[in-house]
């Protein structure tokens, strides 16, 4: 096992279920690649569709933050859904998820985002903020989705004050302290302070 803060125990390396990239082993990852298979397996998603680690980073105030968003959904050409994981309560990971799928793509406002801690899942509609499906079962098929894609919203988000509030939000809800007393990063993980 590596040494890095205690509430992190890496079992090595795994191998993406999507892309096939080495990555670190850890009990978050393992869920990680749990959604991704489910949304393969059971979804009925190609492994193509399926946007892996994306990142919108943000500087304010001092404060550089990496929001993470595990997975963005592609369909006919445009990211339809992003799904972000974290353990612990949904209704404190909403509103972050929001604020990612505004401002993810340059070009429009992604219509689409779920929150999941692996066990449930709540589905957002990134327009107006409202829980529009609860449970993993809720979060559409691509079948359903072909069916939904039609009414489904791609405004552009190009306000500026709006994007900086959006980004602010991102910055605020997703820095992370943990009990090692600063940022948690896995060793040589890019962001935050992690041991090399």
């Amino acid at each position: 096992m590596s040494d890095i803060p205690l509430h992190h125990i890496v079992y090595g390396t795994c191998t993406d279920y999507v892309t096939g990239e080495t990555l670190t082993d850890t009990d978050d990852e393992r869920i990680r690649q749990q959604i991704a298979r489910f949304l393969v397996e059971e979804k009925g998603y190609p492994k193509t569709s399926l946007e892996m680690r994306r990142k919108i980073e943000t500087l304010f105030s001092g404060q550089f933050v990496a929001s993470k968003i595990d997975i963005a959904l592609h369909f006919k050409g445009k990211r339809v859904m992003i799904i972000r994981y974290a353990p612990g309560s949904l209704v404190t990971r909403e509103r972050s998820a929001i604020a990612a799928a505004r401002v993810l793509d340059k070009e429009y406002r992604i219509p689409l985002a779920v929150v999941t801690n692996g066990r449930e899942a709540e589905v957002l509609d990134t327009d107006t903020g409202d829980v529009i499906g609860t449970g993993l079962a809720a979060i559409p098929s691509q079948d359903e989705l072909a069916a939904m894609f039609a009414e489904l919203q791609f405004p552009p988000f190009s306000d500026k004050a709006k994007c900086e509030r959006e980004l602010r939000i991102l910055n605020a809800f997703d820095v992370e302290i943990c009990c090692a007393g600063g940022p948690c990063a896995l060793p040589r993980a890019p962001e935050g302070r992690g041991n090399d």
